[in-house]
């Protein structure tokens, strides 16, 4: 039976391992293998665009991982519940809602390209024949930036967009169980805006979660949104966003993340902290070293909306306690760690056949290539289990007559 608040639970216990393919990443056959593959390693959620098209790519995903789970659970990965679907938001500029663009006529013909080889998700090409396609691949850019410096004749542009609150609402209404708003410092009248176009949804939802970067007056802000949100019928995140997209450069990324982390949960705020931007292989490893992870798990399941309301009720930890880190999210890390495997997958042809239609009909599916597929569930439980480890132990010990 599906646990539908195990997630929930996660947080608690301090083990929350969130999947973020991006907000503005839109590379339908990627976004379902990435789904598929930290599904069955055991994610909690999984954060994508609010596009329509990208929620039924990974809703087809976890069809097929819940088809799959004895399976994943026999080869001993950690699934034990389909994770939330979680989509972004935002109520103003932010680097993650912005696709970079150029005119590759413009380019010299001598230009070393540069920003072709920087680009972690090939979304820059230059094709030689006559009807190749040249420029940036809109659907797999997610706005990392590293084109933009790199251009040796400064041509290459970010577009940005903002979520307009009249067209976001009929989407959240929509089977979704977390949504996540993208904010900065300062912008109180852009978020309450964004706030009423959401709050309709609000008794659908499991979560809401708030992610802001660091700034002057950062907790004052998060105080002051916390006032307007309030009171929250659903668990509560506030998402520190250190560096971002920035974990797959290099093991000090996660720095930043961190520190905003610890200042956000000195500051007592109700509700969650979960790290983002900059985070990778050595962020658990980290926070464990400076006492920021909870290592003993709740025995006592999640089950039903009661605990949840339990749960929001009781936020603030007691005094004997230690606050502590309850996640992790890991966007372009987690993407990257798998890009090896899926671009083998473009290669290859289906060795059998599967129940669920293909979201893409000239894509080959990840669990139609068996061994890629275990493969990449094996390279995502890398990532998931050590976050994971010490509540699974804890639980296993709990269970030891």
């Amino acid at each position: 039976m599906i646990d539908l608040y195990y997630p929930l639970r996660s947080l608690r216990e301090g083990h929350w391992f969130k999947l973020i393919c991006g907000a503005s990443f839109q590379h339908l056959p990627a976004i379902r293998s990435l789904a598929l593959a930290y599904t069955l390693a055991g994610a909690d959620c999984i954060d994508v665009a609010a596009d329509p098209a990208v929620l039924a790519s990974v809703r087809d995903a976890l069809a097929v991982a819940d088809s799959l789970k004895e399976e994943a659970i026999a080869r001993g990965f950690g699934f034990r519940a389909l994770p939330w679907l979680m989509v972004s938001l935002n109520d103003g500029e932010d680097p993650h809602f912005r696709k970079a663009e150029f005119d590759p006529n413009q380019c010299p013909t001598e230009c070393p390209r540069p920003c072709e080889a920087i680009c972690p998700a090939n979304a820059i090409v230059f094709e030689q024949l006559p009807d190749g396609y040249s420029g940036v691949i809109d659907a797999q850019c997610y706005g990392c930036g590293r084109c933009l410096p790199i251009c040796p004749i400064q041509q290459i542009l970010a577009r940005s967009y903002v979520s307009s609150p009249s067209a976001i609402a009929p989407l959240v209404l929509q089977d979704i169980d977390a949504v996540e708003i993208h904010t900065q410092v300062g912008r109180v009248a852009e978020f309450s805006r964004l706030w009423k176009a959401i709050a309709p949804a609000l008794p659908h939802l499991k979560l809401v979660a708030i992610s802001c970067p660091d700034g002057e007056g950062l907790i004052d802000y998060l105080k002051a949104l916390y006032d307007l949100i309030s009171p929250l019928p659903c668990a509560l995140i506030w998402q520190t966003d250190g560096r971002p997209m920035s974990g797959d450069i290099g093991k000090g990324a996660t720095r930043a993340a961190i520190h905003l982390g610890q200042k956000v949960l000195d500051a007592g705020l109700p509700g969650y902290v979960q790290l983002a931007g900059g985070t990778n292989a050595s962020t658990v490893y980290k926070l464990r070293s400076r006492g920021l992870l909870r290592n003993r798990a709740i025995a006592s399941p999640l089950s039903s909306p009661g605990d949840t309301a339990r749960v929001v009720s009781s936020m603030r930890l007691s005094s004997a306690e230690q606050p502590y880190i309850a996640g992790i999210a890991y966007g372009s890390y987690a993407r990257t760690l798998l890009s090896p495997i899926l671009d083998t997958l473009d290669t290859q042809t289906p060795m059998n056949e599967a129940p669920f239609p293909p979201t893409t009909p000239s894509s080959t599916r990840l669990e139609d290539v068996s061994p890629l597929l275990w493969q990449a569930v094996e390279r995502a439980y890398e990532l998931v289990s050590p976050l994971k480890a010490s509540a699974q132990m804890t639980a296993a010990a709990s269970c030891t007559p």
